[in-house]
C-alpha cells in the first residue's frame, strides 16, 4: 500500500522554433477534487534558464484534476523584440497567436506527472513525460 496521499507535478518548456528551453515563462498551478468541483489556484512559478519549474506548489490531498496555465505571450513578445533588433524588416503583425496555454489533466494519488510543453509561435504540444 502506498503512503503517498497525493500526486505531484513538474513541467518544463522547450521552444521548438529555436531548439532551446524557454526561460522566464510564468506558470500557474490549479487543482480540483473532482470534475464538477471549482478550480483552486495553488500558486505558481516561472521557468528557469533551463525551461524548468522546480518549485511548483504541492497538490492538496484528494486532487483528481490539475491545470497548468503558461503565460507565453511575454516570452514571445520579448523574443520578437530581440529578433527585430537583428532584422528590422521583420514582417510579423506583432500579435501573438497563443498568448497563453492551458493544459488540464487527470491525476492519481501517489503518482508523479511531468508535463513538458513543446512550444513554437504557431503551435504547441504536450505529453506525459517521466
Amino acid at each position: 500500500m502506498s503512503t503517498d496521499t497525493t500526486a505531484s507535478v513538474s513541467t518544463h518548456i522547450l521552444d521548438t522554433s529555436v531548439g532551446r528551453p524557454a526561460g522566464g515563462v510564468a506558470v500557474r498551478l490549479s487543482a480540483r477534487p473532482g470534475r464538477q468541483a471549482a478550480w483552486q489556484e495553488l500558486g505558481g512559478s516561472a521557468t528557469d534558464a533551463d525551461g524548468r519549474c522546480k518549485d511548483l506548489p504541492a497538490l492538496p490531498e484528494g486532487t483528481t484534476h490539475v491545470r497548468l496555465d503558461f503565460e507565453v505571450e511575454p516570452y514571445f513578445l520579448k523574443k520578437k523584440a530581440e529578433a527585430q533588433q537583428d532584422a528590422p524588416a521583420h514582417r510579423d503583425s506583432g500579435a501573438v497567436f497563443f498568448p497563453e496555454v492551458a493544459i488540464t489533466f487527470a491525476v492519481t494519488a501517489g503518482e508523479h506527472y511531468h508535463v513538458p510543453l513543446l512550444l513554437n509561435p504557431f503551435g504547441y504540444s504536450v505529453y506525459r513525460g517521466s
